[in-house]
């Protein structure tokens, strides 16, 4: 394998990383999660690949047994191969159980899965819960299955007791406040709704982690769903206590479009400093509303009772394209300058946020709004030159009464930083706001 490990990350890079691991079958637990774990270690070697055992139970959920397929194929009556998971994984319906048997058409076609309204395209099903077999197929190779032949399904894979795989870095900065980056691993030969997103988050670890950083970063690899339920279960007190912004990075490989997902809350410093980037750097983008559109694992995060500070940005975001779920979400659809420019954003981000890492809180929770007369923040006679500098002083005054970020204030009152700050500046000196 090549030297992964280089200092310098550019596009190629991102992109080499996505054609050598676009053809490992990942699912929500199998050897295809640890190979490409173990793929990212070389590039990240602080990564830590962690387990958490099959059957382990976590509320509603049990986490699933070890998924292990070596081969699957559909042969005609001349014995030639029509469909072949050596092909495209995607051939072979996720989580399927084995299968080794002679079938008529009609018996074979209940376990075909296909998209009419997208003939040419293999559509990526699973079936992780309930125990079934089963093929993915274009709809127009479908219609080719002679109807008065045999076929031998064949589908050679196997369920253990053994661990669901994800990975953990964090970097620790001299904060304890912590960044989170979440990603996921499940998916096999996916490009934009799967492998663009562990892409961009290892660019992104490696190039944090030569930083010197006020905050601490915590980057995991998830399967989706069950991961992060999993995770929040075990060290949801600490996520609560420590983050203070987050981003699921999914969907980020395309060089289509540019989408944010926000938080429920939608005035979070992860919404907040999103907006201030893409806005500075002129990028036109969707915003989705979390309560229609949430579908990735920002689900878990923000669920009543964890709300963690969490959001996405993203390119086409999933549900929202032709290609996502299926078989043209491949290498050609997701782009090296896709990719880069999701990381670019990203460490924008990141970068703004280190140089603007003060909190401020007041000293009024519970109490009356101030007498500003008192404080000889406005005149005792009200005149209208006064008024936007004043609504400034309530604003601010309002908004911390829960702790913001500089951020924060500036995106939410709609004024610049360097002003904001000299006004908190005189808050702090009449004591009605602290830095925190």
């Amino acid at each position: 394998m090549k030297n992964l490990n280089k200092k310098k990350i550019s596009k190629s890079t991102l992109y080499n990383w996505a054609k050598d691991l676009f053809p490992i079958n990942r699912s929500l637990t199998g050897p295809g999660n640890l190979e490409t774990l173990n793929y990212f270690k070389k590039i990240i070697p602080d990564l830590k690949i962690k387990k958490i055992k099959s059957r382990t139970k976590i509320n509603s959920w049990k986490v699933p047994d070890e998924w292990i397929i070596k081969d699957g194929y559909i042969k005609n009556n001349k014995n030639k191969k029509i469909l072949d998971f050596n092909k495209s994984n995607l051939h072979i319906l996720g989580f399927s159980t084995k299968v080794n048997k002679i079938l008529n058409y009609k018996e074979l076609s209940k376990n075909l899965y296909y998209l009419k309204k997208q003939p040419n395209v293999i559509p990526y099903v699973t079936s992780y819960y309930k125990k079934k077999w089963g093929f993915c197929i274009s709809y127009n190779k479908f219609k080719k299955i002679n109807k008065n032949q045999k076929y031998h399904v064949f589908i050679d894979s196997k369920f253990k007791k053994g661990s669901l795989i994800y990975g953990e870095l964090l970097i620790k900065g001299k904060s304890k406040r912590e960044i989170l980056i979440s990603t996921n691993i499940c998916h096999p030969s996916l490009g934009n709704n799967e492998l663009s997103g562990p892409i961009v988050s290892t660019g992104l670890a490696k190039y944090l982690s030569s930083k010197k950083n006020y905050f601490s970063y915590r980057i995991l690899f998830l399967p989706e769903t069950i991961g992060s339920i999993a995770y929040i279960d075990k060290y949801k007190k600490k996520l609560k206590k420590n983050v203070v912004a987050g981003f699921v990075a999914v969907c980020v490989g395309d060089n289509k479009s540019w989408s944010v997902l926000n938080s429920p809350s939608k005035d979070l410093l992860c919404d907040n400093l999103a907006k201030y980037i893409l806005d500075k750097n002129k990028i036109k983008y969707t915003k989705f509303n979390f309560d229609d559109h949430r579908g990735s694992d920002e689900r878990q995060y923000c669920w009543p009772g964890v709300d963690l500070p969490i959001c996405s940005v993203m390119r086409s975001k999933y549900g929202t394209y032709k290609e996502y779920h299926t078989s043209a979400d491949n290498l050609d659809f997701i782009s090296a300058d896709g990719l880069w420019g999701s990381f670019t954003i990203y460490k924008k981000m990141f970068s703004f946020l280190e140089k603007n890492n003060d909190f401020y809180e007041n000293n009024l929770y519970g109490k009356s709004e101030p007498f500003l007369t008192k404080y000889n923040l406005i005149n005792s006679t009200s005149i209208k030159a006064d008024y936007k500098k004043t609504n400034l002083i309530m604003k601010l005054i309002y908004l911390t009464t829960k702790k913001k970020n500089i951020i924060d204030l500036s995106t939410l009152t709609n004024n610049k930083i360097k002003y904001v700050r000299k006004v908190l500046k005189l808050l702090i000196k009449k004591k009605i706001i602290r830095k925190s």
